[in-house]
């Protein structure tokens, strides 16, 4: 048998155990005290190491300085706040604040930095370049000027860009750039004077000046914002879209909450299609600026899009009236005022518009509906005939003016006219894409020239009138002084280029019109390429053209029409279907040529399935917009054909012989049948 021990407990045992006395003597008495101060000393360096030393204000201006120079201007922003708030009356600190303000172009918050900075003592002399500018972002040209005129001459270049900047806005565009011009030769390797120059050549649309002017502030300034922004701003105009957004990244890479790039950036995203990165870009520049209109107004666009129009007008009344003024949000505020029935509304913010864009075509167009649709017909009519007039007038805008005269004939002769314009909407265009109709008489535009002898518009109107009046020999002389003078100006290269093909020379526009797409390569542009090119058959190149378009502008419907249209004259039916798809989907069913085109693929397509039945398909409804439309008829006919309807075939096939006699490939078309 195992023998176990009672268990021992501790407790137990020091209670049996003998009792010691214990003395605390003087040497313990010591040692505690030492111990205790070792403690309180050591707990005093953990506080001590644990807190934050106090805000050092001239650590922190120079900061702000650095990141000022280095183009990080966010940051410059920050540091310079920081330093503010740990030595509100420190003066240099608020002219940094400000000046880092300006950058980021919030005019309003430098101007107030800037009163803080004089009331802190800085001199009053020293702050008015900043406040020049303060003043332009503010849309105060005159009192910049007035500002920048007192400038230091030790400031003298900076008050020049701002005084530059200041007479362009007031609209002598000429004058900015001829002293920025000077100012660059006098002092060629500031960075600063080659954006400026570049910023205000764009504005007047010397693109040739700008794009060189850019490359130049790039080389002195690689690293900086607005340089890199503005050359982003020009390599879009130029190449487009995607070619440009690589230069609004270099931006944002160098100051990621650079308010300028931001907006720019998801604006081109948003043209590009890539809608998701553009709404995280609006957001990005709304915490880089709360509130920021711009980039609200890029919201309301993106909402339009998706057809929630409450959203976007919404979003619109969140800017509170900053950007009223520009034309996208008018365009953008009367499309909804449309959509929403409230034509008159519309109409009203649309006719501001075309006062202020009279050639612009679309403007038109809108503005014409909605005064038709709000019961001014006569309206309609004024502002739509210099569309109408022009040989490539659109279905659309043609059909408007019939309704419109219509609504407004009492004999038989205006009647007439309304029915010939309607057979003209169902033919559609017969002519090659020209210059904007001009409304004045030549006698009208030569007297603008005398009053404005410096200004190139007077003199391009001018041209445009003359070419309008069939006078090309005179306007060929005007024009081709025009490009000599405005090398750079892609619309002169335009209205020389336009001057030739008037009179059927299209080899001689050709160089013209390449000229101007090298500096300007957008929409208009592009066609008046593809189409004096097609016309000499140097059809290789203005495949490469719309190609090069098309890779740069991806959602450009008219780009995708010309691509399918191709696509079905050469027989390459899948393509051309995938292609014109894709442009339906986006735009409707109401073209008749792109149902034209589609009705062909398909029926080229056949025995694919359903391919007959949908050539069919689309094809009447081709002929039952444009009924008098030679190729939406024989498109028509083909269809039917092709689903064994060939008594029908033959009818339609016949009313498209009658309504173009002249086209071989009509004919042929119906001799087959027979």
């Amino acid at each position: 048998m195992i023998s176990m021990r009672d268990p021992q407990y501790p407790l137990l045992r020091r209670g049996r155990a003998r009792r010691r006395r214990r003395v605390f003597t003087r040497s313990h008495a010591r040692l505690l005290a030492i111990a205790l101060l070792v403690v309180a000393v050591a707990g005093t360096a953990t506080l001590l190491t644990l807190r934050r030393d106090p805000p050092d204000a001239r650590r922190l201006l120079r900061d702000a300085r650095i990141t000022l120079q280095s183009g990080n201007y966010s940051a410059a922003r920050s540091n310079a706040q920081a330093a503010i708030a740990a030595a509100p009356s420190n003066g240099p600190a608020h002219v940094v604040l400000a000046r880092a303000l300006l950058e980021l172009g919030d005019g309003l918050a430098a101007e107030a930095e800037l009163t803080r900075a004089r009331d802190a003592g800085i001199a009053i002399a020293t702050l008015y370049p900043f406040q020049a500018q303060a003043r332009l972002l503010q849309n105060d040209p005159v009192g910049a000027i007035e500002a920048a005129d007192r400038a230091a001459p030790r400031q003298a270049a900076y008050a020049r860009r701002i005084r530059a900047a200041a007479l362009a806005l007031l609209g002598n565009g000429a004058a900015a750039r001829a002293d920025l011009g000077r100012l660059v030769a006098e002092q060629p390797r500031d960075g600063r004077n080659w954006t400026a120059l570049g910023r205000v050549a764009l504005a007047i649309g010397d693109v040739g000046t700008a794009a060189d002017a850019a490359t130049r502030a790039v080389a002195l300034l690689p690293d900086e914002p607005a340089a890199l922004t503005l050359q982003g701003e020009i390599v879009r105009r130029r190449y487009g879209l995607v070619a440009a957004l690589p230069w609004f990244e270099r931006a944002l890479a160098r100051d990621a909450y650079y308010h300028p790039a931001l907006i720019e950036y998801a604006a081109t995203l948003g043209d590009a299609g890539r809608y998701r990165a553009m709404l995280a870009a609006t957001r990005r520049a709304q915490r880089a600026r709360p509130g920021s209109p711009q980039a609200l107004y890029l919201q309301a666009v993106l909402a339009a899009r998706a057809g929630r129009t409450e959203l976007a007008r919404g979003l619109l009344q969140k800017t509170g009236g900053a950007i009223d003024s520009l034309p996208g949000a008018i365009l953008l505020s009367g499309a909804l005022d449309y959509a929403e029935g409230r034509f008159e509304q519309a109409g009203a913010m649309w006719r501001g518009l075309a006062r202020q864009q009279p050639l612009n075509v679309s403007v038109r167009r809108l503005l014409g509906a909605a005064l038709l649709r709000s019961g001014d017909p006569r309206g309609a009519q004024e502002v739509l005939r210099p569309i109408v007039t022009r040989a490539d007038a659109d279905s659309y805008a043609l059909v408007l003016f019939a309704r419109a005269a219509a609504a407004t004939a009492t004999t038989d002769r205006e009647r007439d006219a309304v029915a010939q314009d309607l057979d003209r909407a169902n033919r559609g265009a017969t002519g090659m894409a020209t210059a904007f109709a001009i409304d004045d008489q030549v006698g009208t535009l030569d007297a603008a020239i005398l009053q404005s002898p410096g200004d190139p518009g007077a003199l391009l109107a001018a041209i445009r009138g003359r070419i309008q009046a069939r006078a090309p020999g005179d306007a060929l002389a005007r024009a081709r002084s025009l490009a000599r003078a405005s090398p750079g100006a892609p619309a002169a290269q335009l209205a020389l280029g336009d001057t030739f093909a008037v009179t059927g020379r299209y080899a001689d526009a050709v160089p013209l019109y390449a000229r101007a797409a090298d500096l300007s390569f957008d929409e208009p542009t592009m066609l008046r390429l593809v189409d004096a090119l097609s016309r000499v058959s140097r059809q290789r190149q203005a495949s490469t053209a719309l190609a090069l378009y098309l890779s740069q502008n991806p959602q450009s419907p008219t780009g995708q029409r010309i691509l399918g249209h191709w696509h079905v004259m050469a027989g390459n039916w899948t393509a051309a279907i995938e292609t014109l798809e894709a442009v339906r989907r986006r735009i409707g069913n109401r073209d008749a040529g792109l149902l034209t085109d589609l009705a062909r693929a398909y029926a080229g397509a056949a025995p694919r399935d359903g391919a007959d039945t949908a050539a069919v398909r689309y094809a009447r409804a081709a002929h039952a917009l444009a009924p008098m439309n030679a190729a939406a008829t024989d498109a028509y006919g083909i269809a039917l054909a092709g689903v064994g309807k060939l008594d029908g075939a033959r009818q339609v096939l016949t009313k498209a012989v009658a309504l173009a006699p002249g086209d071989r490939a009509i004919a042929s078309h119906l001799a087959q049948l027979r």
